[in-house]
Formats: structure tokens, sequence, C-alpha cells
């Protein structure tokens, strides 16, 4: 063993060990129950950044932690391939999405395994092969046999730089997320799968997962959006009644005015004979349609010049076009209520629309509508025979009267809607259906798939290269035989990542979809992933699995049984501000900083010129702030398991992880003193046998502070998932171990066996190193295929801890009982004192306070 640690020279070795004894293969047939561990693959951008270091190494150290408890253990990796990034990236520099694409996963395979993570590499796959792709090309076809997938018109968020349509969550003030480019609503045709036919059981089924964090599942609660409430018409002379659907029909007599959706066909008419109009709607469809962005989006709209018909008070409302109201949420028309919905409100104060309040506060307080919306439940007021009512009991009676008057009817409604499931872009899995004039749109049939996407196409920014390729897209009708067109556009990329994590149980079948290995390993048993995906991605995810148990491939309901979403990487920002009002982000390695005595930072000047910048916040490591940190210098520097050390001990999983040069050098600090531990070790005496009888009360205390440590790690890792306080736990064991005496009874025995825990405690952690140490301590096996320490419950109990005793809060003694004594036990020690008895002698006892492992008050009455 050579004397100092060095991560250059044993990380690779033991990469190779690993590879040769092919120990990280998951296989069926192995013993032990099985355990899937998983992390969210990456979408291949070409170079690793914290983030993934973060999120990788904490689903690592769960795999090979229920490794060592004797689990057979999945442990995959593969690549989100598709996607507008590539596209982007592609005409940046030239090349087919593909090619890019490729080249950059073989950088960041290269990476992961630089970092030693214990995937079974055998189940790789990229989203963009169309061995993978044509299985969801094959499951579409069935879902749309089904009708389960349909095609319809949709007003979508379309990015004209881009030239495709984006998820609400891809617009951000209105812009798109990527081109900056004002966003267009555009109706379109656009493919739909079924998902609010599952919305129900995605909602109950929620209350079943215990293992997931309550955050995530209220944000999937909020966002199906599940409502009871009633849809009723307003009738309008010499055309068609208005329906809308209300939650909150005890407002109903507070309706003054009523908005169209400027997509409503009832405004679509009038506009054509009206060219204010025609203006007016083409203006609203600049914006997105993300409700955030209708929340607080400037409110315009203009009144249509008819009047619907109330159906309680038969009074005429006016009705408006307005620009927060969109067609794709329940009918297209709202009743308003001005006087309890804020954002009513503020339309009818901006136009001079009556605000009538209906609502008043339970508590009998005064509220003033003109105001401010009173938006809370309260008692009826102003609304005829149900005046006097509570909120909810008058929502109950409204919706009675309405039902039994013909007039409405209780519907249940939700938030949710169908998923969009198609993309007007290139890079993405074609969606397998041809249109023909004569038959529709009609599957492709399941012997022609897959349909594969054409590699050698470089985007140009001008729409998808697909709706200008003949030779992609002239093809026969499957049913007539007359010349069709293929469908041009791609799925969503949420349609990959949604089955991937059943893909991995059998990626080497190429005759099925899913085979009986998907259920040997299925559902997921810890899932690591970030919180920016507690919506979509899982809620997508959770359905596609719902689907493919409907279609006979899956037993089970739900596809991750524990999840652990992780906290982001932050790190300082520095700038400088320009002229123009912008900022120049500077890196903070290239930050130099004058500290005051209290740590906080006086001055901050570049390293290059002396010049003062700017000290920004915290915050999350990213291109656009110029403040990561590159984890390949980092291993270069340090070594892959001092990265891996520092993301697991500088904050709980769950919380963000502040970045810290210091701490990354005190994590190798650390892995320094454990090497140097173990060389002085091994360098001395022999350890020989361990006699436990034979050993003196250090050894004995040695002793129960590992065992004592081992309880602790096993269930820091396994429940608790808190891998800093493992980590912390044996930090404190190694300084303990380095105050044994060494001329105790059997001292080499005991150090033997407490560094072996350690290495053992911390091999899921910082794998390189304790595998080195593991062989120095005289092993052949590798310490990643050992077992899980185990604790020894004699060790914990049979040492001695030392406890205070006080008297009315006095330290008056100090007592050494059994490691585990009982209450009674503790006290009869603690009386039986000398110098204990001597203050309680006497004296009336009122009261004694033993707290185990601490102290023992005896509380006396006063004299």
């Amino acid at each position: 063993m050579q004397e100092q640690y060095s991560p250059e020279m044993i990380e690779a070795q033991v990469q190779r060990q690993w590879e040769e004894a092919d120990c990280f293969r998951a296989r069926e047939d192995a013993a032990g129950e099985p355990f899937y561990c998983l992390s969210m693959f990456p979408y291949p951008s070409g170079k690793l950044h914290m983030g993934h270091v973060r999120n990788y190494t904490i689903g690592d150290v769960i795999a090979r932690f229920q490794r060592m408890q004797g689990r057979s253990v999945l442990q995959p990796m593969g690549w989100d391939a598709f996607g507008l990034p590539a596209e982007n990236a592609a005409m940046q520099n030239h090349v087919p999405p593909a090619a890019w694409t490729r080249q950059n996963i073989e950088q960041m395979r290269t990476q992961l395994k630089r970092l030693g993570f214990a995937y079974d590499w055998s189940r790789e796959f990229a989203t963009c092969d169309a061995d993978y792709y044509r299985w969801e090309q094959w499951l579409f076809v069935r879902l749309l046999k089904k009708g389960l997938v349909y095609r319809k018109k949709a007003t979508v968020n379309w990015d004209p730089v881009d030239q495709t349509v984006l998820a609400n969550e891809q617009v951000i003030e209105g812009r798109g997320w990527r081109s900056g480019a004002v966003v267009e609503r555009r109706e379109m045709p656009q493919w739909f799968l079924r998902i609010t036919d599952y919305a129900d059981e995605l909602l109950e089924a929620l209350d079943d997962l215990d293992g997931w964090p309550d955050q995530v599942r209220t944000m999937q609660r909020n966002w199906i959006g599940r409502s009871e409430g009633v849809e009723l018409e307003f009738a309008v002379d010499g055309g068609e009644a208005l329906a809308v659907y209300t939650t909150r029909p005890d407002t109903l007599f507070g309706v003054s005015y009523m908005a169209l959706a400027p997509e409503h066909p009832r405004v679509q008419a009038l506009a054509e004979q009206d060219a204010e109009l025609a203006a007016f709607v083409a203006d609203c469809a600049q914006g997105g349609v993300a409700e955030a962005d209708l929340a607080t989006m400037e409110k315009k709209g203009r009144a249509l010049g008819f009047t619907a018909r109330h159906p309680l008070t038969g009074e005429d409302v006016p009705v408006w076009v307005a620009n927060f109201v969109l067609m794709e949420y329940g009918t297209g028309a709202v009743m308003a209520v001005p006087a309890h919905d804020e954002r009513d409100h503020e339309f009818a104060t901006k136009y001079g629309l009556p605000i009538r309040q209906v609502i008043a506060p339970a508590d009998g307080a005064t509220v003033d509508v003109q105001q401010a919306a009173f938006t809370d439940a309260g008692v009826l007021v102003n609304s005829g025979d149900f005046d006097g009512q509570a909120s909810e009991a008058a929502k109950a009676a409204i919706a009675e009267h309405l039902e039994q008057a013909g007039l409405g009817r209780r519907r249940r409604n939700y938030r949710l809607r169908d998923w969009g499931i198609s993309r007007q872009r290139y890079w993405g899995c074609p969606i397998p259906v041809i249109h023909c004039e004569a038959c529709g749109a009609v599957p492709v049939p399941e012997a022609d798939l897959p349909v594969r996407l054409p590699e050698d196409v470089i985007p140009d920014g001008a729409g998808s290269p697909l709706a200008r390729m003949p030779e992609f897209f002239e093809t026969p009708c499957p049913e007539c035989g007359k010349p069709a067109r293929r469908e041009t556009d791609t799925f969503d990329t949420f349609f990959e990542s949604s089955w991937y994590f059943a893909r991995y149980a059998c990626a080497d079948n190429g005759t099925a979809m899913l085979d009986a290995r998907a259920d040997h390993w299925l559902p997921v048993d810890q899932y690591v992933g970030g919180i920016e995906h507690a919506v979509l991605h899982l809620l997508y995810a959770r359905f596609f699995h719902k689907l493919l148990r409907d279609e006979g491939l899956l037993a089970s309901d739900e596809p991750f049984t524990r999840l652990l979403t992780q906290g982001m990487v932050i790190a300082p920002t520095f700038y400088r501000e320009r002229s123009d009002g912008g900022k120049d982000w500077i890196n903070p390695a290239d930050v130099e900083l004058e500290r005051a005595e209290d740590g906080s930072v006086k001055a901050a000047r570049h390293r290059e010129d002396g010049a003062p910048v700017v000290v920004g916040g915290m915050e999350k490591m990213s291109k656009s702030k110029n403040n990561g940190v590159d984890p390949q210098a980092l291993i270069e520097r340090f070594g892959a398991d001092t990265a891996r050390l520092f993301t697991m001990f500088a904050a709980p999983p769950d919380l963000s992880l502040e970045w810290s040069d210091s701490g990354v050098e005190g994590a190798h600090r650390f892995i320094k003193r454990l090497w140097r531990a173990v060389h002085e070790h091994v360098g001395g005496e022999s350890p020989g046998a361990l006699d436990t009888d034979a050993l003196d009360d250090a050894g004995r205390e040695l002793r129960r502070k590992l065992h004592d440590t081992i309880a602790k790690v096993t269930d820091d890792i396994g429940r608790r998932q808190t891998f800093n306080t493992a980590v912390a736990a044996n930090m404190e064991l190694l300084n303990d171990l380095g105050k044994f005496p060494q001329d105790a009874a059997g001292a080499a025995a005991v150090r033997q066996e407490a560094l072996e825990g350690i290495v053992r405690m911390l091999a899921p952690i910082i794998p390189h190193v304790t595998e080195t140490l593991w062989r120095t301590l005289g092993h052949d096996e590798l310490v990643a295929a050992t077992q899980w320490p185990q604790v020894d419950e004699a060790a914990r109990q049979a040492a001695q801890e030392t406890l205070a005793v006080q008297v009315n809060g006095k330290r008056r003694a100090e007592i050494a009982v059994p490691s585990g004594a009982d209450k009674d036990a503790i006290e009869t020690v603690a009386r039986n004192d000398e110098n204990v008895q001597r203050h309680i002698e006497g004296q009336d006892v009122i009261k004694v306070i033993v707290v185990p492992g601490r102290l023992v008050n005896f509380v006396v009455k006063p004299q």
C-alpha cells in the first residue's frame, strides 16, 4: 500500500476490477430480493454538471447500499435523446442532430464511468434508437384503435422562431423558453392522449404513494385539479345558448357580464364582419396559453354587442370577448362575478362594468367589493330566496334548484386536460399515422413499424424538415393503396421518458415492448430526480404505466414506490454591469474575495485585472449565470470519491447544496485521513482474532461506538436517506479511533474491526478508495460484493456510558452505567453515589428526572 492517497492511481484500476468482475450486471435469477434503483436519465448535452453528479451519486449510494444488504439490484442508465435542444445545437454546428447527440452520449458515458457509478451498462439505450421508439409507435397504434388517441384542432403556444408548439411550462413571461420569441396562440391540428380518462385513478392513487414527498403529491393533486361544480346555460336570443361551468354557484346572483375566449366560435363568426374585432382577436394571439401568464397579463376586452339571459334572474347580461379566457379550458365562456373573483374584478374595474356583492363575511365584517374582490366563502346576500345561507349550503341548494328547473346540472370537472403529444419539429419519434383523402387518418400497420426517422438531416429552423421531404412523407395508404401523406409531426419527448423505466427491464427484447422481466423488477423501488419534474414527467409516467397495465404488459398499478427529489446545487454569482444595462457574469473561480472577521464578504475583485465585481446571490448553477463548476476539473484535481463525498456530506439530499471550495477540500482531507489510518494500522502489529472477553474499558467503548455507528448509518441510508449524517457519524468514529490507546488490550484487533466497519459503511459513498482499503485490510473479495456490517447488540449493551447527576439543577456527581440501562437502574446508581447522598439525605425528593445517555436530576423540595 502506498503511503499517500493518490486517486489518479487507484480509481481507474478499481473500475477495471469492477468491470472484469461484471459485478453490477443485474440478473433475474440472482439470489436476493430484487431492488430496482433508478435516477432520472439525462439529456445528452455533452457535459455533466454538478446537478448530474449529485443526482446520480444519490442513486448510486442507495443502489450500492441495497446490494450490500443482500438485494439483487438493477441500476441502469440511458439517454433521453430526442428534443429541440439537439435541433438548435445542430443548426449552430451544421451537423445532423443524430451525430451531435451520439457524440455527446459517448462523452457523457465516459464521464459517468469516471465517477464510478455502479450501472448495468448492458441495458443502456438512447430514446433516439429505432429499437426503442418502435415500441412506443406500436403502443400508439393500439391506443389509437382503442379510441384513447384522437386528433383535433387546439389552441397552442406557437414559437415563431423555433417553429414548434411549446408546452405551457416552456413559455416564460410570454416568450419561448429557448428562442425568446413572443409566443403566439395558434389553432392547429394536434394529436391527444386521453389522460383525462384516468384522472380519477391518477388522483386517488396518490393517497397510497406513502414513499413520495407530500409536496410532490400535493403538486399533482393541484395539477389534476378535480372540482365539483355546476354546468349551466345563459340563453341568447336568436342564437345558441352559452354554456359555462362554475365551482361557485353560490355567487351566481353576482354575475354582471360574460366573457368569451377570442377563439370561441361566436367571436370568430362576429370577427368576420367586424375588422376592429378581428384585429383584437389577432392581438390576443400574441401570448401564451399558460394560466400563470393569463393571471398576470393586462386584461383586455371588447363588448360584442349582444346579451345573454341570466338563468335565475332573467336579467340581460352583456357579453364580452376577453384575452384572459381560453377556449381549451371549460367551454370557452365564463360567467364573470367581479365582486368575488380577482380577475373578473380587474376587468370590470377597467371597463366600468357593475360589481355586485352577493357574499358577505360570515363573521359580519364589512367589505368594500368596489375596491377589491372578496373571494372567501361566507353568507349569501342579494341572492333572492337564498339570502342568509352559508356558501357551502347555498352551493348545494342552487345546484339542486338549477337541476330541477332544467337549467343546469352538477358536474365534476378537472384542471387536467388531455395530453397534446404532437410537436412540429424534426428530432423526435415519428407519429405512425398516414393521412389519406379517402380513408382519413390510418395507423401504420404493425408489420411496417418502426417508422424510422431519417438521421442524415440538418435542420435549418424553417419548420420541420420532414414536411419538406417527399421521400419521407409520400407513401401509399395502407387501406386503399392510393397516394397518401405520412404524418410529419413527432411525439412530445415526454412520450419517451414516460416508459423508459420499464424498457430497462428487458432492453434486449427485439420482439416485444415488454416481457415478464418487467414485472420481476417493477415497480421501481427507489426513483431519484429533481423537483422540477414533480408534475409533468411523473404524472405522464404514472399515466403511461396504467396504459401498459391495461394493455396486459404490466401487473403493477404505479411505476415508482419511493421517490427522492434532490435539491439544487447552488453557487455564488458575480457580475459587472454593462453600459446597456445588461450583466456580464463572472465565474466564481475568477473572483478573489476579501472577507471580514465574521466571514462575510467585504470586497470582490477579478483575479486578472483587480477591478471590483458585484456580488450577486447564491443561485442554481447554470451557464447563464456562469457560476457552474466543471465536474471533470474537480475529478482531475481531487478524484471522483471527493466529488461524491462532498455532494453527499454538504447538505441533506432534498435541500439545496451550497457549493464550497473549502467543503471540497475538507472532504478530500477526510479521505486522506482514512487512508493514513489504514496505512498506519497495517504497518503495525498483526491484529489477530478479536477476543471480546479480553478487552479493557477502552476497547469495549470503541466497539460500542462502532456498533452504535453501524446502527445509525444503516438507518440514515436505508430509511431516513440522510446521507450527510451517515458521513458525519463515520467522521466521528474515525476521530474516536484516532484517540484509541495503542496499548489497550487487543488494540490491533479492535482497530481492525473499526476500520473494516468504516470502510464498508463508506463503500457506497466513496467506492474507489474503500475498495482499495478493503484489500489492504486483508480481504480478497471486492467490498462492493461484501455484506453490510452487522450490529453486535452485545457490544452496544456491554459498554458503559457516563451521566451527569444534578440536585436541583446543580451538578453534584458523574456516574457510569451500562449502556441501555433503564431509568430505574440509572436512578439507583445515582442515589447510591456518595456525594449525591450527601445533598439529598433527609430531603424531600419530589421528582427524579432521568434522561438516558445524558443526566439525572433530583428535584428537592426547598426547606
